[in-house]
Parts: C-alpha cells; structure tokens; sequence
C-alpha cells in the first residue's frame, strides 16, 4: 500500500495546492491526501486545467469540481481559451504552471503537489538523452524543487504508473482517461507506448535504477555547478556575458554556464532546450557581427552587442494582459494586487475606492495608447503615458505595469504610481482596499 507519510514528511496544518487533471495519476494522488487530512489537519486545494481540446474537457472539469464540493476541497480552475504556440504542450505547462503558481500564492501555501511518476521520470530522461541536454537535464527531474516561498513536490515519483493505477481500483477512486495520450503524434507518447514496456520487460523495477540514475546525476551536478558559479562570477557583468571573459574559461563549463542562465527561464522538467539551442547561442558569440540576435523557446531572445551577450525575455509579446480582478491577481511583473480588510497605509500602494462610484468588476490590465487618469487632487485629467515619464519608469517596465479600471473604462489607480479622483482618505466612505505588493 501507498502511504504519502512514509515519502515526505508532512507537518500540521500544511497547505497542499494539487495540480489535477482527473486522470488516474493525479485522482489516486487526490485520494492519498484526503486520507492523511485529518491526521495532519491538511487544507488541500485543487488546481485543475482545462485545456479545451477535447470535448470530454467540460465534463472532467465538471467532475471534479463536484468532486471537491463532495469532500468538502477548495476548488480553483481555468480555461485555457486558445493557444498560440507551435509546440501545444510546451505552451499548455507554461500557461498550467502559470496558473499553479497564482493558486499557490493565493493560499499561501507550502507546497504545489504533482502526481509524476516513475514512468514520467523515464520518459523524460530518455528524451532528454536523444535530444541532448547537460547533466542537470538528463536527470530528468527532482522529487522536490525549491521555489523561495514554496516547494513544488512529487511524492509518487519512486511507483509505476501501473501501480498507481492499482491504487485506484484497489480504492474505488473514480478517474478519466485522457485519450489523447493513445496518439502517436506525440513524442512522449511514443516512448510510453514503445521503449517503457521493452525496458519493463527487461527488469520490472527499472523505474528505480532510472530513480537512482536521476539522483546520481543531480549529485554531481551539485559538485559541477558550484564551478560553474564561481565561472558565472568571472563573466558576468550587470546580468550579461563579457565575451572576451567568457571564451577564457573550460569548454564544457562554457557550456554549463549558458544552460545555467537559461535555467532561469525554463521550468525544470520541461524538455525545451537542448544542444542545438546551445549550439545557437555559441554560433551567436563566436559571430564577427557586432550586433546580433537569435529567438529561443517561449519568446525568450539572445542578444549581442559588442563584447556582450544578453539573454532576456521578450517581453513585447507576454506585455498585453487584462485580468478581471476578485480578491486576488498574480501581475505579470511578478507583484500582485489583493483585497484587503484595513490599513492604515496611505501611500501610492494602496487604493482605497466606493463600490457606488465605480462600476464593478475592476479590470487589471497593461497599458493602451490615449490612456488617460483624472488624478487625484488634480483638475482634469492625465495621459498615464506621461505620468510613467515623470516617474522614471523604464520602458520595459512600463509595457507590465497594472493600470486598474473600472468597467466604464475609467482608471481608477496606477498601483504604485499615482491615486485617481476615486481614491478616498481613511476618514471618507469606502468599502473596497486594495494593495500592490
């Protein structure tokens, strides 16, 4: 028998966002958890995704938002509308983790929990192995992945998906299967279908020496990559590469630094740069062009200029948004906007409006040409525009910045910046506070 408290050590009253996609990995995952509430007085939330590609999408997410009401689970989803990538489920985990990422800072919770098992870990590894990666890469991916303010967990890591399975009827758990995992069309699929049942054959515990293998590599990656600090140290200049600097060092950990810095840009297990990328970037350095760029996965661009090279992301095609705002909203530029009960801050940070004078719900969204704000204490209005000018904020800043509105159009704060007319003192009427942090 399964037993989650026997793999992570879990602590009283942790809070636990699950990532479910009602197929029987994640509902056995669901299931383990619920059992151990109790015990450790668990507040579980359920993250789901529709991914709106199959018609049976409506009635899962359908299923498990019962579900929760059932067993009494906070339940949180979305709906991803349309794709815009080549690449469906390269874009479908950013736009999954995205969502993730906003559940678990909604809740405050400790841990994202995801149900990945031995045969994930297998099949990532052997992509990784035929498409190319470092040692980091062809680990495949870890049990637990520190965050800073959370942990990203998958305690079933070391169980078959076989096993899991047994789990589920073993414990009359009710699940769907996602019928787009039989197609071949998909690289992960084929691997599931073709490699794992020979490697299986071969040895049924090869999940474990593939485990063990993962481990062996994350332990001298560890050795490995404090080298490459200390080289990423001798390079690194004001968050760009010093070429000159950058050519003096060992091949291979020239290698190690560019897959380091692209770390920073790409979940880690999610199978999107390997060799050739790295390949790219080298050809980029070793150009006799001054000036130069090269795309990389998911809007991501290396830049050269001169003797430097700036790996950003770009930020013109991820910089128009709008969210309708409740009473809490995760901002592209990594702050947030929450409802609050009372303050007694008066600063930019914090808007304090009457529902009667404005029209609900607020819209949080990037800025638009001709925006305009009758700003506080002032006659008439303001282009936003020139309020970002005299506030020095850098033009890249400025395409993410959060204008809130209400749903007449009128701006009603610029988080940070600047109040408008609607904003009320500590002493006036007002029953809405909100806060940029």
């Amino acid at each position: 028998m399964i037993s989650l408290d026997k793999i992570f050590n879990f602590k009283i009253n942790d809070r636990i966002v699950v990532g479910c996609s009602t197929g029987p990995d994640s509902m056995a995952l669901v299931d383990m958890l619920i059992k151990l509430r109790k015990k450790y007085n668990l507040q579980i939330i359920i993250a789901h995704v529709n991914h709106n590609v199959r018609k049976e999408s409506v009635e899962e997410e359908q299923f498990i938002k019962v579900f929760c009401y059932e067993n009494k689970l906070d339940f949180e989803s979305m709906l991803i509308e349309e794709y815009s990538d080549d690449n469906f489920h390269n874009e479908a985990r950013n736009i999954r983790y995205n969502f993730f990422d906003n559940v678990v800072h909604k809740y405050s919770a400790n841990y994202l929990m995801t149900a990945h098992h031995g045969d994930d870990l297998m099949e990532t590894i052997l992509m990784r192995m035929v498409r190319g990666s470092n040692l980091n890469g062809y680990g495949g991916f870890k049990m637990i992945v520190d965050m800073g303010d959370y942990k990203i967990v998958r305690p079933l890591i070391s169980y078959t998906k076989d096993e899991l399975e047994q789990y589920d009827i073993d414990h009359n758990v009710k699940y769907y299967i996602d019928s787009s995992n039989k197609k071949d069309k998909y690289t992960r699929n084929r691997y599931r279908k073709y490699v794992l049942p020979f490697l299986k054959k071969e040895d049924k515990d090869v999940h474990l020496k593939f485990l063990k293998f993962s481990n062996t590599l994350y332990e001298a990656n560890k050795f490995i990559n404090n080298i490459t600090v200390k080289a990423l140290n001798r390079c690194l200049e004001n968050n760009k590469l010093i070429i000159d600097r950058f050519l003096l060092e060992d091949r291979f950990i020239q290698k190690e630094i560019l897959y380091y810095i692209l770390s920073d840009f790409y979940q880690d297990d999610l199978i999107l740069i390997n060799d050739k990328h790295i390949e790219l970037i080298n050809n980029l350095i070793e150009s006799k062009k001054a000036n130069s760029k090269i795309d990389l996965p998911n809007n991501v661009i290396a830049k050269k200029s001169y003797n430097y090279i700036e790996i950003i992301r770009y930020t013109d095609v991820i910089s128009n948004y709008e969210i309708e705002f409740d009473r809490y909203a995760m901002l592209p530029n990594k702050h947030y906007i929450e409802l609050i009960e009372s303050t007694t801050d008066n600063s930019n940070n914090i808007c304090r409006l009457n529902s009667n004078e404005v029209s609900l719900p607020l819209i949080i969204r990037s800025r638009k040409i001709g925006d305009r704000i009758k700003v506080k204490g002032l006659n008439g209005s303001k282009k936003v525009k020139d309020i970002f000018i005299d506030s020095k904020i850098l033009m890249d800043e400025r395409d993410l910045w959060p204008i809130v509105l209400d749903s007449c159009g009128n701006v009603v704060w610029i988080p940070g910046i600047k109040k408008s007319k609607f904003d009320k003192k500590i002493n006036e009427d007002y029953d809405i506070i909100l806060k940029y942090n």
